[in-house]
């Protein structure tokens, strides 16, 4: 397993230390070199060590399972329209998105920052994806594009810190 934290000039906060330690207790379980897992089953296999440290996780794809958070509120502040997380802390308003053979290929990394930085109360990202997806070192590639997009200083980036976590 292996993490890197964006921007690389702040040191990782605490509670996403939290998040790197709930992944790497079940790496035997996730390890992508030895394991063909879905998105849904790592997030399975990771999610009793997420709610032991203050996470709500999608627990089915069921409506009501689902984890909405806002983006834009209507009439009388009623939320209008809403982003899925796979997991979220509202404590410390941490999102978390577990990817497999998606995360590059279908640039589904890219949605995921997408979401969260529209999200109201999101302030910090993880995306875990695999660090190799058949021929596609899918870690790296996600590591090598925050890393063009905060050295370019570019973007104007609304979250406090994106965690990205290889398994």
């Amino acid at each position: 397993m292996k993490w890197s934290f964006f921007p690389r000039n702040k040191r990782i906060p605490d509670q996403l230390l939290n998040v790197i330690t709930a992944f790497a207790d079940n790496d035997q379980k996730i390890k992508s070199d030895t394991n063909t897992l879905v998105s849904d089953e790592v997030l399975k296999a990771v999610s009793e060590s997420l709610e032991n440290i203050g996470y709500t996780v999608e627990k089915s794809k069921k409506d009501k399972d689902k984890i909405k958070i806002p983006v834009l509120y209507g009439e009388c502040g009623k939320p209008s329209l809403n982003f899925e997380a796979d997991a979220f802390n509202y404590e410390h308003n941490i999102v978390i998105e577990v990817e497999a053979g998606r995360a590059v290929t279908n640039y589904q990394f890219l949605k995921d920052f997408f979401e969260a930085c529209c999200m109201d109360s999101a302030e910090y990202l993880c995306i875990a994806v695999r660090l190799q997806y058949k021929t596609s070192a899918d870690y790296k590639k996600v590591c090598d594009f925050f890393d063009a997009m905060y050295a370019s200083n570019k973007f104007n980036v609304p979250l406090k810190g994106i965690l990205i976590i290889g398994y």
